[in-house]
């Protein structure tokens, strides 16, 4: 396991942690304008009410101010609150930094922000009956200060929502990925060879998709793996069968036990099982090589119809010997494509031998070519036993159809049609298994053009 990497639920808590970071942060840029503007109306309304009370008060005598001052109680309620208050004769001297125009205008109604070098103020002015004028000034700042304080405590609660959001998104990913760690333990239980295995799928679809695909790839590999072992006995059968002939045979001319007029024939045999040993490992050793990059595939421009006819005349003689008639289905025209033709001849040799060997004496075997659209196509029929269509499935995987028929019918390693499959793939074609009009089976390789 790699220490370097991130698990889900750390990614998760990170990424929750995050989004919440990133909401607080964006709620604070977009509140924060909100509240400083919520706060200086709810300032400019307090200052108006309290502009119409004091102004009220003066009207009403309850409230002495000699010389046209406010009283000092009343200042010092004022100023509790961060206003400053003056009264203003008719035609009187301004406070500092506000103009004439800015009283007359507060004096209308209007909302007036007086522009002073320690700040921008808002300013409530009230005409009294005496003639006098009434103003209060506050700092706009005293709102910003609300603003600020109402911000402190959305923050707060947003933090408190991040500490909470962190362990809730912690629990629920880790509940998450629990069906995750158990496919990730039966996937290693399964590399270590273990195949007793089922897992019951769980979560969300996604993650219990996963499970049923580890189930069926266990199923799978079962499979799989039974074929490799069947194959394996098979081939390491068919080998000790030549061996056997070879080693006695070589024994016995060793002991000098065999007869002078013997030894041509006994080096006859030794021959043909030898001969035998060799097709075997040259397919096995074909086989591997499909699946690496070693394997030789040179394309030239040929005649696939030449190439069967050549295949054709060796093999009717093979036929004729083994009571069974060849017949050529090849057209008088060329059929080229581009590809291997020494790969084509070993498909054909493969097929053949594979329909001689199962077709009983008196049966027929075809060999045919024909052109298609796309490239030309190489058909070997024969009115053996045939193949049922579970067969089919499965002809070119190797030794499958070698087990289902062993001590049923002539059968070899299984090694000829797995070569035949993989073959047509590495030409860039593919291989087909059917019922042959003649009533055994047909093998159709396409080869593009």
């Amino acid at each position: 396991m790699n220490s370097g990497r991130v698990s889900i639920v750390t990614r998760t808590v990170l990424l929750t942690a995050a989004v919440a970071t990133i909401a607080v942060v964006v709620a604070g840029l977009i509140a924060y304008p909100l509240i400083r503007s919520a706060s200086a109306s709810t300032a400019r309304s307090d200052l108006r009410v309290l502009a119409d009370l004091t102004a009220n008060g003066l009207n009403r005598g309850e409230i002495d101010h000699p010389d046209r001052l406010i009283p000092l109680p009343l200042m010092d309620t004022l100023r509790a609150k961060s206003i400053e208050g003056y009264l203003v004769a008719s035609g009187g001297e301004m406070p500092e930094n506000i103009s004439r125009e800015e009283l007359d205008a507060s004096v209308r109604g209007r909302d007036v922000v007086a522009h002073t070098p320690g700040g921008d103020e808002l300013l409530e002015s009230r005409a009294l009956d005496n003639g006098a004028t009434l103003v209060l000034v506050q700092p706009f700042s005293v709102s910003g200060e609300q603003a600020k304080e109402v911000l402190r405590r959305f923050v707060i609660a947003l933090v408190l929502g991040l500490l909470i959001a962190v362990p809730i998104g912690y629990g629920a990913s880790r509940r998450l990925t629990r069906p995750l760690r158990e496919a990730r333990d039966a996937a290693n239980r399964m590399a270590s060879g273990d195949r007793d295995i089922t897992i019951v799928p769980s979560g969300p679809t996604e993650i219990a998709d996963i499970g049923d695909a580890l189930n069926h790839l266990n199923s799978a590999l079962v499979v799989s793996e039974g074929r490799q072992r069947e194959f394996l006995l098979s081939v390491s059968h068919e080998l000790r069968t030549p061996l056997t002939a070879v080693k006695g045979y070589a024994e016995a001319l060793a002991d000098g036990v065999i007869a002078q007029d013997d030894v041509e024939r006994t080096g006859a045999v030794v021959s043909a099982e030898a001969a035998r040993l060799d097709r075997l490992v040259t397919d096995l050793l074909d086989l591997a090589r499909l699946g690496a990059v070693d394997f030789a595939i040179t394309p030239i421009d040929v005649d696939l119809c030449e190439i069967a006819e050549e295949a054709a005349v060796v093999w009717a003689d093979r036929a004729s010997r083994e009571g069974l008639t060849l017949i050529s289905e090849i057209p008088s025209d060329e059929v080229v494509v581009r590809t291997d033709p020494i790969r084509v001849r070993q498909i054909i040799d493969n097929l053949a031998e594979n329909a001689l060997r199962v077709s009983p004496s008196g049966s027929v075997i075809v060999v045919a070519v024909r052109r298609e659209p796309d490239g030309g196509v190489v058909e070997i029929r024969d009115s053996g036993p045939g193949l049922t269509e579970d067969d089919l499935s499965v002809a070119f995987e190797p030794g499958v159809l070698h087990e289902r028929y062993r001590g049923e019918r002539p059968v070899g390693t299984g090694l000829g049609l797995a070569l035949v499959g993989r073959l047509a793939r590495g030409l860039g074609g593919r291989a087909e298994a059917g019922t042959a009009p003649e009533g055994g089976a047909r093998f159709t390789v396409r080869i593009p053009a």
